[in-house]
């Protein structure tokens, strides 16, 4: 067993990284088009499950579907409410095989939604059918992947406990490949200027409809070689960038226009679950406060366990 917050290496690790991500982008063509729109592309998401990366359940032929990348087994599999439960190993094949095995496990379910299509949010998008290159996998580098986004979704999701106005759950964006849990102030937001590589403005405008303060964990790049953390909101609430944020490892980054604060720094510090807790909260604040959020509507007390907070008791508080 991977122990808790594991060790990652961006450099080391980006070629197993860019595998995982070039196939988990074959994987989420099903629900951008096998499910309703739901806001904000809520259901094109994948959630973080004890084995590895679960879509959401999709329709077809009066069933449902679901498949799962399972990153302790190194495979894929597909069940179904219909009985079908079959799966396939992921070896390090190209992107074109893994599209085609993936395509090929679906049809034999009865899914017949098709998967065809170019990778998202990245600026080199070889159609899936056309990207024969050769891929690095190591099962056990996976697993740490995978052990630190359950680790950080685990935090994601009691800090989203703490909020009683519309929050995201804690999922994955398979074209970005990060981890993200969103609070929204429930006010319109300006029409989002677009511009993120192939991936279309009307996607992106209708993510950013509302006014948001988002938080979310990526293994690395985009200006920042490591694993990190992120935060910011949606528009930037003048002064953000003089806020007070915590833990003292956290900062500012101008390029990004988001804080940040450093994986690696939140592994060492003698707790990590209240550190990022820390991060989430000060970041989540510098947005509420600088936006001028009806906070007290919006905030209640972190959850516990087995019990639902008194609302009678915050009431006559």
């Amino acid at each position: 067993m991977t122990e808790r917050w594991p060790k990652l290496d961006f450099e080391a690790d980006r070629p197993v990284i860019e595998s995982l991500h070039a196939y988990l982008q074959v994987v989420g063509k099903l629900p951008t088009r096998a499910l309703p729109w739901c806001n904000h592309s809520w259901h094109v998401a994948l959630r973080v499950v004890p084995r590895g990366f679960r879509s959401y359940p999709v329709f077809f032929r009066g069933a449902e579907a679901e498949i799962m990348v399972d990153c302790l087994n190194s495979a894929v599999a597909v069940e179904t409410s219909s009985g079908f439960a079959d799966g396939f190993e992921i070896t390090g094949q190209s992107v074109a095989r893994f599209h085609e095995q993936l395509a090929e496990l679906l049809s034999l379910a009865g899914v017949d939604t098709d998967i065809s299509g170019a990778p998202n949010e990245v600026e080199e998008a070889i159609p899936f059918a056309e990207d024969r290159r050769e891929r690095t996998w190591d099962e056990a580098v996976v697993s740490r992947i995978h052990r630190a986004f359950s680790d950080v979704n685990r935090v994601f999701e009691t800090f989203r406990t703490g909020f009683v106005g519309k929050s995201s759950p804690s999922h994955l964006f398979w074209g970005s490949f990060d981890l993200a849990v969103t609070r929204f102030s429930g006010r319109e937001a300006p029409l989002h200027p677009g511009g993120f590589p192939n991936l279309s403005d009307a996607v992106t405008r209708e993510a950013y409809s509302h006014e948001v303060a988002s938080a979310g964990f990526w293994l690395g790049g985009g200006g920042v070689d490591e694993a990190a953390f992120y935060a910011y909101g949606y528009p930037t609430p003048d002064g953000l960038a003089d806020c007070p944020i915590e833990p003292d490892a956290a900062y500012w980054h101008g390029d990004l226009g988001e804080f940040v604060l450093p994986y690696a720094a939140l592994r060492e510090s003698a707790d990590p679950e209240a550190a990022l807790l820390r991060f989430l909260e000060s970041s989540y604040a510098a947005v509420a406060k600088g936006a001028a959020w009806e906070r007290a509507m919006l905030e209640i007390p972190r959850g516990g366990f087995g019990e639902p907070y008194d609302v009678a008791a915050r009431r006559d508080g």
